[in-house]
């Protein structure tokens, strides 16, 4: 296998330099960008680790010095954001660097954005036109390095922010403006080596729920559809492998390329696996990855009346129906159980102690939140109380 066709120079939807190694651009990207005192956003785990430390020594030793924060919870929120500006200000920092899974690069996004705001962070939550209240100027560029292959925020114009104002109601908020997508993105498969199977198979599993529900959402987007459905393919090919083998660089190189277009693809839109992850992972403070893995049946089941021809249509492209049998969503819908099963996906919400307690809370949560809007059928509250139910129980 040769790692050179891994390597290449993409403009879509940003300035993407793929290819192993190319973790030691990053001091040039800096200054391609003016950024000499870059404030690197991590999470805490990784903050540990020779990663971080091997970024810091190769960024001071081409004249770029940054300084680390950490403080970020997995599911980041409002005070992790606030702290966040007070070591970019205190630091005399000018950029960001976004190093880590979703949650790290979603909170440097959020950072970057509010060091030039003087209105609090959920005034910039993505609804009506919200957005148009940014001040764009003194915003900080952001450099974006997954280190995990699920979330694709490194090629998002958002940032998934829980709101725990209000003790007993967590909420997940969507913080959107088009300048927060990164200027620059690496993306280096040798970073995700070693990556715990657990954790590969619950974020290449988040990375094929974006695929899947921009494939299936209803908006006017056949670039989308076309990058969702190859994003699918590599998915189906490759994530079994890298998880199966931490060390398998083409492996991982797949399913990391098929993160980010699973995320390019979902400017069409989510749809019912992110309502109902967003509100659990609030509610719960649990993996959205895991989440989106363990909801997937069971919202495409209750989506199956509107989405059945588009199955269909994947089906051929996946090679899935090899028995030549007639029930298409049946098939897939066996291929994603199987999926699961092989990864040690949980089938049931249950598993990862979520009870049907908050039925009617979780119910209205996914009911308001945002990616509820993109999905092929307008659930009501109710209807996505008994979905929720569904996947505790598991019952399909």
């Amino acid at each position: 296998m040769e790692l050179d066709k891994f390597y290449a120079n993409w403009h879509y939807p940003t300035s993407i330099r793929v290819g192993i190694g190319r973790i030691n651009e990053l001091a040039s990207a800096c200054k391609e960008l003016g950024i000499n005192q870059p404030l690197l956003i991590t999470d805490p785990l990784l903050a540990k680790l020779d990663i971080v430390s091997d970024v810091i020594i190769n960024l001071e030793a081409q004249g770029v010095y940054c300084k680390v924060f950490s403080a970020i919870k997995a599911n980041p929120c409002g005070e992790n954001i606030d702290e966040g500006v007070t070591a970019f200000f205190g630091g005399k920092h000018d950029g960001v660097i976004a190093l880590g899974g979703g949650s790290a690069i979603d909170a440097g996004k959020a950072v970057a954005l509010m060091v030039g705001q003087k209105r609090p962070l959920w005034d910039f939550e993505d609804i009506d036109n919200n957005y148009q209240r940014v001040n764009t100027d003194n915003m900080a560029k952001v450099i974006a390095i997954p280190t995990t292959s699920g979330t694709g925020s490194e090629v998002g114009r958002a940032a998934v922010i829980t709101d725990i104002s209000i003790i007993d109601r967590p909420i997940k908020r969507i913080i959107f403006h088009p300048d927060m997508l990164p200027q620059i993105v690496i993306l280096d498969a040798q970073l995700t080596v070693g990556l715990p199977e657990s954790l590969t198979a619950a974020t290449g599993m988040d990375a094929l729920s974006h695929a899947l529900e921009a494939y299936c959402a209803q908006p006017f987007h056949p670039m989308a559809e076309g990058i969702a459905i190859e994003a699918i393919r590599l998915i189906k090919e490759f994530l079994p492998r890298a998880a199966e083998n931490g060390d398998d660089i083409e492996a991982r190189a797949q399913v990391m390329a098929a993160a980010t277009m699973g995320a390019t693809a979902f400017q069409r839109g989510l749809g019912g696996m992110h309502a109902l992850a967003h509100s659990l992972g609030a509610v719960y403070d649990s993996h959205h990855g895991l989440l989106n893995a363990i909801l997937m049946p069971y919202v495409l089941k209750a989506n199956e009346e509107a989405i059945a021809m588009k199955i269909s249509r994947l089906n051929r492209y996946l090679q899935l129906n090899s028995d030549a049998t007639e029930d298409d969503f049946n098939d897939f819908l066996q291929w994603i159980l199987a999926l699961r099963q092989q990864l040690d996906i949980p089938h049931t919400l249950a598993e990862i102690a979520i009870d049907i307690s908050k039925a009617k809370q979780i119910g209205e949560m996914a009911h308001n939140d945002a990616s509820a809007a993109g999905n092929p059928i307008a659930f009501t509250a109710q209807q996505y109380s008994d979905i929720f139910k569904s996947a505790v129980l598991g019952k399909l």
